[in-house]
């Protein structure tokens, strides 16, 4: 009678996870206990994955680890303890429970570089794995100079893992790499998507495929070309071993002639990869392209400089139908169209770009892509490179587009001059809560509560914490409205080069939705 009655208790919580609700009568017809909807619990585990920053001998990286506060939690001082609640795992697709609370802790490590047919990394000195956060609330950084800083994988558990993020800054001062290269470490995935590469001569573009965990995974590749897929050569199949990275330059990929424009897909076939492209233009500067959200019929692409000098579309169809977008700019005071690029036809498998010059014209802004006939909504991905500068003196970056913030999300790594936070509403006026940090060095946390109209974007310099000391975290969160964008950029002019890098706020999945059961004891006697 008693293992009975636990398997349909079992059974009727898993029913519950399907359908948020079940009950079920024990076999000598006594109502066994219902099962309530699923809560919402703070996630007990986050992993995170951060590639090879550089191979310039001259590479000079920060590193900026953070969790933020949660509610009911005030900052600690030495270790922090875990929940101990039943909670899930961010980026691994997995749940747990804790009878205990446990010790929580955030840690980083090495990753072994290796070796493909598309290029490999200097495998250097062994280096050491950056300081990472104790307590909620504070950033820590840890600096890693030179060809030698490896790619790095870890995990947060307990109070520190909701909402875990590391930010990833190089600068790079001279050499064909020169720029200043941001990237908000990755939670590692099966699917990925990067508008905005490229295979032309004057582009270094390298896929780095980083590996967490303790078994191997294996990666395909797809490129896309203006004209479909790309003929490739050594795209399926690859082998990342356990804990490892593997850098591939996509101009070795295929025979065919080089693209401005490629759109990268990469799958694993097993186990998982943190990815992301390290983009280098002789020209131009050098930055990550980190991936575009998933396929959607409406993207956004917030927070283009206030003094691009260039700005290029690109965006691609996975699905079977052509899609017919329309082009607008978000603006401080509404949305309109750009001059002479109001609308852009994307073929089925074949990467589309368009150039859209004078974009922003003094006005930090975003881009919205939507259907042109709202009957006819066919999802897409897409990114931009965003130039600022002129001849010799320029700098790019790129801006994928990003979901709406459903919870809270956090970029790491802000200055006191130099950092810009643009929030964009596309629908409904929106109110949401920005929080800067503690200073890594010192420093009192603020909080502001901003109206975004819909339709517009707003862009924020001034929020900075008080007595700031180092660098700080910025953290947003929806009040009430409708659905908001974020990204931050961040200036670091070097001589009369405008280095910069802009990094999109993605939402930091720091609750994870579980079944819960109401047992009545009393069945078991």
């Amino acid at each position: 009678m008693k293992r009975t009655t636990l398997s349909l208790i079992a059974g009727a919580t898993a029913l519950a996870a399907v359908t948020g609700f079940a009950s079920l009568t024990t076999p000598d017809g006594t109502a066994a206990p219902q099962v309530k909807a699923p809560t919402r619990l703070p996630v007990e585990r986050a992993g995170l994955a951060c590639p090879v920053p550089s191979t310039s001998e001259v590479a000079e990286t920060l590193y900026t680890s953070y969790t933020p506060l949660s509610g009911g939690t005030a900052p600690a001082k030495g270790s922090t303890s875990g929940t101990g609640s039943t909670g899930g795992t961010a980026g691994t697709g997995g749940s747990g429970t804790a009878d205990k609370p446990a010790a929580a802790t955030a840690r980083l490590r090495p990753a072994t570089s290796a070796t493909t047919s598309g290029g490999a990394t200097k495998g250097g000195k062994k280096a050491k794995a950056p300081a990472t956060v104790t307590a909620p609330g504070k950033p820590v950084t840890a600096e890693a100079n030179g060809p030698a800083a490896p790619a790095l994988t870890g995990a947060a558990t307990g109070t520190l893992a909701p909402g875990w993020t590391v930010q990833q800054t190089t600068v790079v001062p001279a050499g064909g790499a020169r720029g200043l290269l941001g990237l908000s470490c990755g939670a590692p995935d099966t699917d990925f998507w990067f508008p905005a590469a490229s295979t032309a001569k004057e582009r270094q573009d390298y896929v780095h495929l980083t590996n967490p965990d303790d078994t191997a995974a294996v990666a395909d590749i797809e490129l896309y070309g203006p004209e479909g897929v790309l003929k490739s050569q050594f795209t399926e199949g690859i082998p990342v071993p356990a804990r490892s990275t593997v850098p591939v330059l996509l101009s070795t990929l295929t025979s065919e002639a080089a693209q401005q424009s490629v759109t990268v897909h990469v799958t694993t076939r097993s186990g998982r990869v943190g990815a992301a492209i390290g983009s280098a233009d002789e020209k131009l500067g050098s930055d990550w392209i980190a991936a575009s959200a998933d396929p959607a019929s409406t993207a956004v692409l917030p927070g283009i400089p206030a003094d691009a000098t260039s700005v290029r579309l690109v965006a691609f169809v996975p699905g079977e139908d052509d899609a017919d977008l329309k082009v607008q700019l978000v603006t401080r005071s509404g949305t309109i169209v750009p001059a002479g690029a109001g609308s852009l036809h994307v073929k089925s498998g074949m990467t589309a770009s368009v150039e859209l010059p004078d974009l922003t014209r003094g006005e930090v802004g975003s881009l919205m892509l939507s259907p042109s006939d709202p009957k006819k909504s066919t999802p897409v991905v897409a990114a931009l490179r965003v130039v600022r500068g002129k001849g010799e003196d320029t700098e790019v970056a790129f801006v994928p587009a990003t979901g709406a913030i459903s919870a809270r999300a956090t970029i790491a790594d802000n200055r006191a001059k130099g950092t810009t936070l643009a929030l964009t509403a596309v629908g409904a006026d929106a109110q949401v809560k920005v929080t800067a940090s503690a200073g890594s060095g010192g420093g009192t946390p603020v909080s502001r509560t901003v109206t975004v109209k819909g339709g517009t974007t707003t862009a924020l310099t001034d929020l900075v914490p008080q007595g700031l000391k180092g660098s700080y975290a910025l953290t947003v969160e929806p009040v009430s409205g409708g659905k908001v964008y974020a990204a931050r950029t961040l200036a670091v002019p070097l001589d009369d080069t405008p280095m910069f890098t802009v990094q999109t706020f993605v939402d930091d999945r720091g609750t994870v939705e579980v079944p819960s059961a109401r047992q009545d004891l009393g069945v078991l006697d």
